[in-house]
């Protein structure tokens, strides 16, 4: 038997070093470990830069606030990254603010929130009627009802753009946007009302997404009031001491001759809630609710609103939820399933039967 020869060796091993890797040996080294998987649901749910999920209560003062509403908010709330004003609309008393450093921060965008206004403002100029039908798409109408209740951006751009932009801007003051809504509250910041056509998408944009706009969560807590109680733009007033509970009065900071008009939104808004945008906060045992949604991006995040009050013929609470966070879980009707569940615990507890006449001068709580 014939030995391989030394220069046979060498050859042999060029070979194989310049093999290729599909003939590695079957004891090569086993591949790094797989990740676990991210389901879809769970990735539509991470959050990204600002978070969607925190402890909304921290560092809130919440001794004068009313602890009946002030629980059914937090509750409600859980852990969401967001927060909720309760205001008395027929005296413009604040019962309880859930994230205080929120609710006083400099404002956010209105998003769809501020279509009623635009529609509002559409009937007292003669812009449209009631019964309007504006072309929303090349083979579909719309009358302001549907497009509150589904939140039609394409109608309230034409309602915009008709007005133009002073109109609109008229009456977005009218209502107290860039404005403080509240009396003697040192945290509050006026928000801001763009004194030009915003340059994304000008008047149109403006009137259906709030662009260019910064709101406050009192400021719209304000404005919801002032539909709900036909007119009356009340100052918000958020008593934090025994003296200021005990004398307690209302003020008007100004009445808007809208009487007449607001039905035609009421409409709408309560369309929202039965099959709309903001169906998520309905419930059979409490059907008189009335709502707008708005969902956009602001200020580094998503944004969901939802602004709403109980009773169309005698209100006695307007809710506003405000929602942050990178997720898309942060959105229009997230905030709708947050007031209905406050308007929720607020029935169980007879909290509106209790409610029924306003508070006294004196500041009771209920």
């Amino acid at each position: 038997m014939n030995l391989p020869t030394s220069r046979t060796l060498a050859v042999l091993l060029a070979v194989l070093l310049a093999a290729p890797a599909s003939i590695a040996p079957a004891y090569a080294a086993p591949p790094e470990p797989q990740q676990k998987k991210t389901s879809a649901k769970q990735t539509t749910r991470r959050s990204y830069g600002v978070p969607a999920w925190a402890n909304s209560t921290k560092d809130d003062i919440t001794e004068f606030d009313d602890p009946v509403v002030r629980q059914a908010a937090v509750e409600a709330l859980g852990r969401r990254n967001g927060s909720v004003v309760a205001v008395d609309p027929r005296t413009g008393r604040i019962l309880t603010i859930v994230n205080q450093r929120m609710a006083f921060s400099e404002g956010f965008q209105p998003c769809s929130t501020f279509k009623p206004v635009v529609g509002l403002a559409g009937l007292d100029e003669g812009v449209i009627r009631r019964d309007t039908l504006l072309r929303v798409a090349p083979r579909r109408f719309m009358n302001l009802t549907e497009a509150l209740a589904h939140s039609n951006n394409p109608f309230f751009e034409v309602i915009g753009k008709k007005m133009g932009f002073e109109r609109v801007a008229y009456y977005g003051k009218l209502f107290g946007l860039g404005e403080l809504a509240g009396l003697n509250i040192f945290e509050e910041h006026p928000g801001e009302f763009p004194k030009a056509p915003p340059a994304n998408g000008g008047v149109g944009r403006m009137s259906s997404f709030g662009e260019g706009i910064r709101m406050t969560p009192l400021q719209l807590a304000s404005l919801t009031a002032t539909f709900a109680n036909g007119g009356k733009v009340y100052y918000l007033q958020y008593p934090r001491t025994e003296e200021a509970r005990q004398n307690f009065q209302p003020a008007v900071k100004r009445e808007l001759n809208i009487e007449a008009l607001v039905p035609d939104v009421r409409e709408g808004l309560r369309a929202t809630v039965l099959y709309g945008t903001g169906r998520s906060s309905f419930s059979s045992e409490g059907e008189d609710t009335l709502g707008k949604t708005g969902t956009c991006r602001g200020q580094g995040s998503r944004i969901g609103w939802f602004a709403s009050y109980y009773d169309q013929f005698h209100p006695q609470l307007v809710v506003v939820v405000l929602l942050r966070g990178g997720s898309s879980v942060v959105n229009g009707p997230s905030a709708a399933e947050i007031s209905g569940k406050i308007y929720q615990r607020l029935r169980e507890h007879q909290y509106f039967a209790n409610a029924a006449r306003p508070q006294a001068a004196s500041g009771s709580s209920h």
